[in-house]
């Protein structure tokens, strides 16, 4: 004869854990290299900065690139950061479902206009 020792648990989501929390480190630490790269250009800099200046850090292909990437490491940090919240703070799955989609649809929406603004520099 078994012997049930408290109630059943309900796992939801427990492969996610070891996966999304090497992403989150890993989509912090290309953030922050991108981070000193750029304190460096700007500190490195000789008089005011300007539009044009800004202009020219960004111009090279390979920093269009660097950014790009930034761009979608900060895409991913922010959705696996996002969904785990509303996993587990939002209990009824209508609501959660909703905000979801609501996050997808503006981190998409917020993706297109930094890449617009990228390379339209």
């Amino acid at each position: 004869m078994s012997v049930n020792y408290g109630s059943k648990r309900i796992v939801v989501g427990a492969h996610y854990g070891t996966r999304d929390w090497l992403s989150q480190r890993i989509t912090a630490a290309v953030m922050a290299l991108f981070t000193v790269l750029l304190l460096a250009q700007v500190l490195l800099s000789k008089g005011p900065i300007g539009y044009d200046q800004w202009a020219g850090i960004f111009s090279p292909q390979w920093m269009k690139v660097l950014t790009f990437t930034v761009i979608v490491s900060l895409l991913w940090h922010v959705w696996v950061g996002m969904r785990d919240v509303w996993m587990d703070y939002v209990k009824p799955v209508g609501m959660r479902l909703i905000l979801q989609v609501f996050t997808i649809v503006w981190l998409v929406a917020c993706a297109g206009w930094g890449i617009q603004v990228l390379w339209r520099l």
